[in-house]
């Protein structure tokens, strides 16, 4: 039998675990859930890396590995979040990454679908947070919800630069040195 300040007894492990955190089990699901999402995306991104680089696309190949450290650099933003807040963080199994495209112009509107997916998964774990009264885990997300604005701004202007160049003669060339400058040119 263990017992906690007020002296009343905790018989359940699970119990006395559940009070070294703050963090509610099912905003810790929530948020273990948007780990695998993150870890899930930098996959991909890297899939996409060695399809650019399988097809001598060098620009777009740097771009998405890039791409790849973000989304792991999120993931284990939250992984640490989760850990502080006394809960548990999971390592999520990956499976199921697409490594094939039939061109690069695919693969870019597959790269903004991600991010638009990945923003609705945070709007997601904000709303649980703002339901629940967990401010502190929505003060935390707000980070995230603004670098979404800026990595589906960035995925929407490559998949613009298919309609300004044009994929004729050396428009996938020019199209691919631009990629390695989009993110400059949104301040990143």
């Amino acid at each position: 039998m263990y017992y906690f300040f007020d002296t009343k007894p905790y018989t359940d492990m699970k119990d006395l675990v559940r009070l070294k955190t703050s963090l509610a089990e099912d905003m810790e699901s929530i948020l273990n859930d948007q780990i695998k999402i993150e870890s899930n995306s930098s996959a991909k991104y890297l899939a996409m890396a060695s399809w650019c680089a399988e097809k001598g696309f060098e620009k777009a190949t740097t771009f998405f590995m890039t791409q790849a450290d973000e989304e792991r650099s999120h993931m284990l933003r939250i992984f640490n979040y989760i850990i502080e807040r006394g809960g548990k963080a999971v390592s999520p199994e990956i499976s199921n990454v697409r490594h094939e495209y039939d061109s690069l112009r695919e693969l870019c509107e597959t790269a903004l679908e991600q991010e638009i997916s990945v923003s609705n998964a945070i709007n997601r774990v904000v709303e649980a947070a703002r339901k629940t009264n967990d401010y502190a885990t929505d003060n935390f997300m707000q980070w995230f919800v603004n670098e979404q604005i800026e990595e589906e701004a960035i995925a929407r202007r490559i998949v613009e630069l298919f309609e300004i160049i044009g994929e004729d003669g050396v428009g996938l060339f020019t199209i691919d040195k631009q990629i390695g400058q989009v993110r400059e040119q949104h301040g990143n």
